[in-house]
């Protein structure tokens, strides 16, 4: 959906407007019109880009490995895999009893750590849905913001004034509408102290609610909009509070602040680097983009650098004339259709026609090494192009980074890249540049799933990752290695992999091994053109208008999953087989299709639609969640994957009117909790005169911040 098109008219007399059909018609999001028109185009309006004839988990008994086997693999590298996920609205019988882990080193050690652990370790009651325009936490925490849009970043930066906005100016400030949170030392390989490095993404805006009306033109709020993409890298301190966290005034004190934006250049490394299809006027070579768009989740790495994944890439393109036919398909597969922000008119190479290669340069993995602010960023086409959540590391057993990945899309894959090189074990300079090479050379995979086909109650089976390419190889007939990483998603068409309810953030947990994946949701389940199936097996949904109202069945799987995978082969996370169940069939307790990995559902919180996940350091699992339809707001979650508790899932905190909750991560010993709020009061109607918000209540408008959360002491 185009939200401005043409060059600029004079001075509007009401900032850039969606149209009312565009937000009045569309419902089949479990989000806010609103958000769904300015995130992603109202995607989900659209037929899924995923048109192939494939891809359902075939229920039937595993033939790489036996179900003996299964359950004896899952031991390695750390504790039984808890299988289990009955989901009564789907034709399994529902469990009354709780999944207790077994004895094993993964339990034993998160019981350890659990003993060991801070703060957000220990037992709390659980927030109440509610619709405050507040971020709620849990009795005995509290939350402050530690930085908020527009706050200055690096020094000398212009002070923040809503009505007086430019390029320049918000290419100094913290930007719109803070993602990925990410926390890491300042001085690398060494612990937290009292200053650190935060690193946020800032994904996508939303100009209804930035700019006030008669004050700019067209041009004038696109250009502002663009600078307020990218990413923020700024010192942190401790706070009075232990737990507590305060941004730094930037001075020559805050050397490696950092604003990546439009203008910054990134380098593409890999084996695609160079290709014709990445090249343009601007770049004949294809080595070098300028700027990185709709970031959301990301991930540190254990070398101390962030990832950092360009998520709807697709909705940033425009048309002035007919797209070039060579791309019919990759547009299509994409969802690129030239109907984007209208930023053509400030910056000609959003024009489809005029730049048929430009959006080849998006929906990659970005490396951003925030030790080093004189290095430029880096696009890694050896981990493929999609709609990328995130990327999160975690070094196998025989010594490689494997990166685990998902493709926010209905109907899309999971992904795994394991490094060709080992990591480098040395903490100095030369052992931290050579590990910032892993990335550039080793083995894509994507997941293909298989239903145990056994009625027992359980949502459960094995799988496959299937090689996509090498660094000099492609293993997809008929497709380069350049062809697989610039159309991974074609590329993994042709290979039958399983299409997945919205895959969107995926990380392993340090503490068992095991992956953890957000299927946040999918409104075409149980369609023709995606039936329904082991992995993905709800085709409706119990959903709510607001806390206490009854429930309602909705089409599709509105509420999404998580799914918990344990890698069974002898190599590891580097191997090609592994295990799975659906941990948690998200909704409403009182629904009969939910499933709390067996714990008993009148000790849970409900909660809809998981996005991000994170771990403490007693490998607990923290889930926020985005596009909530059980009419609360939305929030964070912690759940226990070990023990008698497996599966209690508790709310630790809600965000205001119209946000969602993203990040979390927690860290300094489990001390404190940093989450992003991310659009709050984007609601249908919002403008900048007339807010459904105006959280954090510093200012007459809402401003996205990045919180912290610790104990009230």
């Amino acid at each position: 959906m185009t939200l401005s098109t043409g060059p600029s008219v004079g001075r509007r007399l009401l900032p850039i407007t969606p149209r009312h059909d565009a937000v009045g018609a569309h419902s089949r999001s479990s989000r806010d019109p609103m958000t769904c028109l300015f995130r992603c185009g109202n995607a989900c309006d659209h037929p899924e880009p995923n048109r192939s004839d494939h891809g359902h988990v075939q229920d039937e008994i595993a033939k790489v490995v036996g179900r003996r086997g299964l359950l004896q693999s899952a031991l390695l590298g750390g504790g039984a895999l808890v299988i289990g996920g009955s989901v009564a609205g789907a034709g399994r019988a529902a469990a009354a009893t709780s999944a207790v882990a077994p004895s094993g080193t993964a339990t034993a050690g998160a019981a350890r750590a659990a003993a060991k652990g801070g703060d957000l370790t220990r037992s709390f009651t659980a927030v109440r849905p509610n619709k405050r325009d507040a971020v709620t936490t849990a009795a005995g925490h509290t939350s402050s913001v530690v930085v908020r849009w527009g706050d200055p970043v690096v020094p000398g930066a212009v002070a923040f004034d809503a009505a007086a906005q430019t390029p320049a100016a918000a290419r100094t400030q913290f930007g719109y509408n803070c993602d990925y949170v990410g926390v890491l030392p300042l001085v690398p390989g060494k612990p937290l102290g009292d200053d650190a490095l935060l690193v946020v993404n800032h994904e996508y805006t939303d100009e209804n609610l930035m700019f006030p009306a008669e004050t700019y033109t067209d041009d004038e709020i696109k250009a502002v909009a663009i600078a307020n993409h990218g990413m923020s890298v700024l010192q942190i301190r401790r706070g009075a509070a232990p737990g507590s966290w305060k941004r730094i005034t930037p001075s020559s004190k805050t050397p490696k602040n950092r604003r990546i934006h439009a203008g910054t250049g990134f380098r593409l490394d890999g084996p695609a680097a160079g290709d014709e299809r990445l090249r343009t006027a601007a770049d004949p070579t294809g080595t070098l983009v300028r700027g990185t768009f709709g970031n959301c989740a990301g991930g540190m790495t254990p070398w101390g650098t962030v990832l950092s994944g360009e998520e709807n890439f697709n909705g940033y393109f425009d048309k002035s004339g007919e797209l070039d036919p060579r791309y019919t398909a990759e547009y299509a597969r994409y969802g690129i259709a030239g109907s984007g922000k209208g930023w053509r008119s400030v910056d000609p190479r959003f024009d489809l026609t005029v730049e048929p290669h430009e959006p080849h340069r998006f929906g990659w993995i970005v490396e951003v090494d925030p030790h080093a602010p004189k290095m430029g960023p880096r696009k890694h086409t050896m981990l493929g192009r999609f709609k990328h959540e995130g990327a999160n590391v975690i070094v196998s057993a025989n010594g490689h980074a494997v990166v685990y990945m998902g493709d926010d899309e209905r109907g899309d894959y999971l992904y795994k890249f394991v490094s060709a090189a080992k990591v480098d074990k040395r903490t100095n300079l030369a052992g931290r540049n050579a590990n910032k090479e892993l990335l550039t050379a080793g083995t894509l995979y994507v997941a293909k799933l298989t239903g145990d086909g056994s009625d027992d109650g359980q949502y459960d089976g094995t799988g496959r990752w299937l090689k996509l390419c090498t660094d000099t190889t492609s293993f997809v007939p008929g497709m380069s290695v350049a062809d697989v990483l610039i159309f991974t998603r074609l590329a993994a068409d042709k290979l039958a992999p399983t299409k997945m309810d919205r895959p969107e953030d995926v990380e392993p947990n340090p503490v068992n091994g095991r992956i953890y994946a957000a299927l946040t949701n999918n409104s075409d389940r149980g369609k023709s053109t995606m039936p329904v199936d082991e992995a993905n097996p709800l085709a409706s949904s119990m959903v709510r208008t607001a806390p206490g109202a009854p429930l309602t069945s909705a089409s599709g799987n509105r509420n999404g999953y998580v799914l918990e995978i344990a890698e069974t082969g002898r190599l590891g996370h580097a191997d090609r087989y592994f295990a799975w169940n659906l941990m948690l069939v998200c909704g409403d307790p009182a629904a009969a299709e939910t499933w709390f990995g067996g714990f008993d559902k009148s000790q849970v919180s409900p909660i809809s639609c998981p996005d991000n996940v994170s771990f403490d350091s007693a490998g607990n699992l923290w889930i926020s969640t985005d596009g909530n339809v059980l009419g609360s707001n939305d929030g964070i979650f912690r759940v226990p994957v070990e023990g008698a508790r497996r599966g209690q899932v508790l709310q630790f905190l809600t965000v205001p009117l119209g946000a969602e909750a993203c990040g979390p991560l927690v860290t300094d010993s489990d001390r404190s909790l940093f989450f992003a709020v991310q659009h709050p009061g984007e609601i249908t109607g919002a403008t900048f005169e007339k807010q459904s918000s105006t959280w954090p209540h510093t200012d007459d408008f809402p401003r996205p911040s990045v919180c912290v959360a610790y104990v009230d002491r």
